[in-house]
Parts: structure tokens; sequence; C-alpha cells
């Protein structure tokens, strides 16, 4: 289903604006020094998909490389712990500290008794436990019960919470918790007198999208006139869309969001023209995406950038890994990260969609690949091969 959306970009504050835009990505690189490892993920050019699809390019942020947890979310979650852990030590030494102080012998000593905590579809819990384990803080995160055992695991976490319900679920019960044992929760999503912290996550994810931005104009490219973005509650889209305006100009590029027909609250609110649950039926193979209320931050951008909203299938969604695991060059997409180029196929063959958006030979589409095969027993399902197997079979064909 496509939900054509007219973006009222003047309505969006000027914090949102300052918190998300050219500067940014200038307040999150240094932090990325804890990481020894700042280099930019890869940008895909996808000559066949902007073939079929009859667009002029389509290029792919690879995010599945981030900082080696496999998510675009690796900026996020522990930028924001990294964040927060500097106030608490400026306010224990009573002084402004260095980035670099962050893991001194004094910050070890106060971080041994800090506990972050967060609940998680997988990546963004991945990326608060890793900020922890640099800082030397404990980490604690929750997962509802729709979580597969590999992506739990995966986390890397001091303790791993299961939580009964849904991804709604999981999240009331981290609040309680961090509220009764005094922890530091880092949510990616907001809710009313909660909006500080999701935004520093938010913050995160304009590395991302200024990188990708820089290495377009290196290829001597235009940049992009259209970007797809999925969505679950909506905090990395509603980042990357205002920061794209604000590097671009806002009548220069169109956001459209993408999320899953079977956890699509994003769609349901722009139907709806407030913020709205969705009422889960099903669970969706696009497990990082399972969001049924969106984010009262990213909603509010959200409503002031985007230009559509757009829902894909389970079908739709493998199909969009396939075409990205069989060509010269393998792109290793989980369900979720291929999630926007579903989007780009279901609006390309819609013609009234097309038009009503613009997107033709002249256009320029900015995909983003968000994760890559953060459950490699759920790829090789889908794909029939492993991750390592698909890369190893097409370099061998091209050897």
């Amino acid at each position: 289903m496509i939900h054509l959306h007219a973006p009222q970009y003047a309505s969006l504050s000027a914090a949102d604006k300052a918190l998300l835009g050219g500067g940014a990505p200038d307040l999150v690189r240094p932090y990325l020094a804890l990481w020894r490892d700042e280099s930019a993920t890869p940008l895909v050019s996808l000559p066949e998909i902007a073939a079929a699809t009859g667009i002029g390019h389509v290029f792919l942020k690879d995010e599945g490389q981030r900082l080696g947890l496999g998510s675009f979310k690796a900026l996020g979650g522990a930028y924001a712990v990294m964040t927060l852990f500097k106030r608490m030590l400026e306010a224990h030494l009573d002084g402004e500290v260095s980035i670099a102080r962050l893991v001194s012998p004094a910050a070890r000593a106060l971080a041994a008794g800090v506990t972050f905590c967060c609940a998680t579809d997988g990546n963004h819990g991945k990326s608060v436990a890793a900020g922890a384990r640099i800082l030397g803080c404990k980490s604690v995160i929750f997962v509802h019960e729709g979580v597969t055992a590999a992506r739990a695991e995966a986390i890397g976490a001091d303790e791993v919470v299961r939580v009964d319900g849904n991804y709604d679920m999981s999240v009331d019960e981290a609040r309680r918790v961090a509220r009764e044992r005094g922890w530091q929760l880092v949510s990616d999503t907001s809710w009313e007198g909660y909006e500080e912290i999701p935004s520093l996550v938010a913050q995160g994810y304009t590395v991302l999208a200024n990188e990708a931005l820089a290495q377009i104009a290196a290829l001597k490219r235009n940049p992009p006139t259209h970007v797809f973005l999925q969505a679950g509650v909506g905090g990395f889209a509603s980042s990357i869309s205002v920061h794209l305006n604000e590097a671009l100009g806002q009548d220069a590029v169109r956001s459209i969001i993408v999320e899953p027909d079977r956890a699509a609250c994003l769609y349901a609110s722009a139907e709806a023209g407030r913020l709205t649950s969705f009422t889960p039926t099903e669970p969706t193979i696009m497990a990082m995406l399972e969001c049924y209320t969106p984010s009262l931050v990213a909603w509010r951008i959200l409503a002031a950038t985007a230009s559509a909203f757009v829902t894909v299938t389970e079908d739709e969604a493998e199909n969009a890994i396939h075409r990205l695991a069989f060509r010269e060059h393998p792109v290793i997409a989980g369900e979720s990260g291929a999630a926007g180029l579903a989007g780009l196929l279901a609006v390309a063959n819609d013609p009234q969609a097309r038009q009503a958006l613009g997107l033709n030979e002249d256009s320029r589409v900015l995909l983003i690949n968000t994760e890559g095969a953060t459950d490699p027993a759920s790829y090789e399902n889908i794909v029939g091969s492993r991750p390592e197997d698909v890369l190893r079979n097409a370099a061998k064909a091209t050897s």
C-alpha cells in the first residue's frame, strides 16, 4: 500500500533541525575514536535496479559493515551511551572532560557502578551493549518473545532479559525496571517526557547520511532526489530525512518511508493524521521493524518531511534480499535491511505513485541497507545459502 503525503517542512522546529542538521555528524564523529574504527561504510551502485525500474541512478549505502556490529544502529545507541556517561563523569569530577578521558582509570572507577539498559529487537540493544562495554559499564537488554535466540545471543550484553509479548511490551518493561533500579534507560523510541535520549540516538545516525552524500559527490554524481527509508518506530528514518533536507534543501529530496504491512504504525499514523498505534496480527520477518507505536519525536518529524508512506509484504522483502544477493557483486542484506529496496520496487511498479513522487529516468535514489544477515539461519532459509557462501560463490564466478 502507498499513502502519498504532503510534507510540511516549515512546521519542523528549529530544535529538530539543529539536532539532526548539517553540524550533527561533527558532534558524533569524535566518539567513533573510542571504537578505533572511524572508516565509512561502502556506497554501492545498483545499475541493474536502476535499469529495471526506469530510474537514472540507484545507490545503496551498506551499513551491514558498520563498526563490526552489522547494522547502522551501531552509530546511535553507543553514541548516546557515551554522551550520557560523559555527563555523568563531568558531574562526578565537577569539570569538563575530553572524550578520550571516558576510558581513563577515573572513568573506569565510575563506570563499574553504572548500568545502561534498553528494549530492542536486536540491533539497538547490540549498540547500547557495545557502548557500555567500551566504557566499562554494565548493560541489561530487554527482548520480546519474537526475537530469535540467535539475535538475542548476538547482542553481547551482560544480561539479556526476555519479556512475554511484543516489542512495545518490552519497552514498557525496560522503563519499569530502569526506574525501579536506578538504571540509565537508553531507548530509541520516545514518548511524552522522554525525548532527549532518543534524539541523541537519532543524531548518531546522521553520520551515515553525511557519508553517503560525500561518497556520491566523490563519484561526480548529483545528490539524491529520493530516499527510501525503512522504519520501525521511525527514529532512523526521521534522522536521515531531516539531515538530507537540511543538507540539500527541503524541496530537493523526497523521503519515502517503508514499513512491513504487518507492523505499519507510521503508515497508520499518516492515514489518521495523528500518532496512532498499529494493532498487531502476526509477526513479520522484518524483525528489526516490528514496532507498533511510533516514536513521538520521529512521528513529529516525519509528518513534516515525508512525501509518502509505503508498506511491503513478506514476499516483497524476500525478493529484495534475493535481488541484492544474486548480483555480480552481492550485498548481504537482512530482512529489514532490504526493506528500502522492497519499497522502491513497490513504488516503481505503481504508475500513479511514480508520477506523484516524480520518480523517473532523471531520478537519483538513495537506499540504505540498514543491516547485514543479523540472523544467519533466517538468511540461509530465505536465500538458500549462507551469507559467506553467497560471497564466495560470487568471487569464484568473477575470478
